[in-house]
């Protein structure tokens, strides 16, 4: 069998001739949308600002400068190819060369994946935290674009990334059944826009490092909006006294879920009860015998220094009687207090688009700090999707995931012809992401009559 790319493929049809593919197609691009990105990248400065804090580890003259190569990388996570051996084919690309620096034509191919994996071992640990930094500064420069925050709702999660081999801080983890790392990733809950991500190795806590992530999150928006009003919100696997007493001395609110015992459930016993009686009557009268009731008391865990807050939920459903619990020093009532930490929930699908649409959990360099580095990288590409994704919502486009979104308004063939004064790129002129793209020309000014 050949590997020649030009190889043709015959396929019978159902009409009078055959149909023959092959890939000879030339100056064609499978990314017609990558303008956008490109465009919002140069806009946000984005891979300028991670590239800045890349240490250069070559000598003598180069044939790709730091930034080319950070954006290469970034720009081919946002399209869906998160492995390096892709950038063999891709470098070649007419529309990535283009958006990379170079003339789709005359310019130079972009880098392949030698390169690209030296690229992604050059970071330091002090590397790493200044492009952390950079995110950070990008997050807090964006969120107060309409003015400074009056608050700030930082939505503290984990999530498992599964690994192989021998990687530096893979470990196995009991609860996931599997040898991963395990990062921390927070979001601002109201706008959804990424604030940072930390790998960790994996059989870390869940609430490993969370408080030094958040004191350093607080001193950053602190120092940019004295006056703003910051909370934090978490699952139980963030249930840290230190956590509760630092929020406490710094005047942050907090929310954050705790594992229920044999205290707790005794706590909530009486309204478990209540709600099972409610649940009986409703279905004695033919109504749907799902009932949610929430109440509080002062509860104090062995590990900590005084007694806190906890509100609890009592909720019977077809499977069973459901109670749940968190610890807060927020004054709302019950309810309200409990509906609005579980609106985290949204979180949980941010991490979904992060993993799934921009493949964050394929962390496969064998150094640490290499797939801190890569997970850096994806935040980077999750920010120019999410950006796209937010600018059509303003436009009145219905929501996407980012998958979907890509699909719909990246993922469009086109034929790339370099002209003495112009690049013209033709796309595919039935594609239903047309519409998508005219809905945010108009919000960038960039058609013409």
């Amino acid at each position: 069998m050949t590997n020649d790319a030009t190889f043709p493929t015959r396929f019978d049809t159902s009409t009078a001739i055959a149909l023959e593919a092959a890939f000879d197609g030339g100056r064609i691009t499978s990314d017609g949308g990558l303008p956008w990105l490109a465009q919002l990248d140069s806009e946000l400065g984005l891979c300028e600002e991670l590239a800045a804090h890349v240490p250069e580890w070559r000598r003598g003259s180069v044939t790709h400068s730091l930034e080319q190569l950070v954006r290469q990388r970034v720009l081919q996570i946002a399209c869906g190819y998160d492995d390096q051996d892709d950038a063999d084919f891709l470098r070649s690309d007419p529309l990535l060369k283009l958006a990379c620096g170079r003339l789709p034509e005359t310019g130079r191919d972009l880098a392949s994946q030698p390169t690209l994996s030296r690229l992604e071992n050059a970071p330091d640990s002090r590397a790493c935290y200044q492009m952390a930094q950079a995110l950070l500064e990008l997050y807090v420069r964006r969120r107060g674009e309409g003015g400074a925050p009056e608050r700030v709702l930082l939505d503290f999660d984990s999530t498992d990334d599964p690994a192989h081999g021998e990687q530096e801080g893979v470990r196995y983890h009991g609860y996931f059944g599997q040898h991963m790392y395990h990062p921390l990733l927070v979001f601002d809950g109201e706008t959804g826009q990424f604030v940072t991500a930390l790998l960790r190795p994996g059989n870390a806590h869940a609430g490993a490092g969370a408080l030094s992530v958040l004191k350093r999150l607080v001193g950053k928006l602190r120092e940019q909006w004295p006056k703003v009003k910051i909370e934090i919100r978490a699952d139980a696997g963030f249930a840290l006294p230190a956590v509760y007493e630092w929020c406490e001395a710094e005047d942050i609110h907090y929310t954050i879920g705790l594992v229920p015992n044999s205290r707790l459930e005794a706590l909530a016993a009486s309204l478990s009860s209540l709600a099972k009686l409610a649940s009986m009557l409703r279905t004695k009268r033919g109504v749907d015998p799902k009932v949610r009731l929430l109440s509080e008391a002062s509860y104090e865990a062995a590990s900590w220094a005084k007694k806190r807050r906890v509100v609890y939920k009592a909720e019977v459903l077809e499977k069973g009687t459901n109670t749940r619990f968190v610890v807060t020093n927020r004054p709302e009532a019950p309810l309200e207090l409990y509906d609005r930490y579980i609106e985290r929930g949204e979180t949980e699908n941010r991490i979904k688009d992060y993993k799934n649409a921009l493949c964050a959990d394929r962390l496969s360099c064998h150094r640490f700090l290499a797939n801190q580095f890569r997970l850096l990288l994806h935040a980077a590409a999750y920010w120019l999707l999410d950006v796209l994704r937010e600018r059509l919502v303003s436009k009145g486009v219905r929501r996407m995931q980012l998958d979907t979104l890509r699909l719909r308004l990246i993922k469009i063939g086109g034929k790339v012809h370099q002209l003495p004064t112009k690049v013209r790129l033709h796309l595919a002129s039935g594609h239903p992401g047309r519409r998508l793209w005219q809905a945010l020309a108009w919000t960038v000014g960039s058609i013409h009559e």
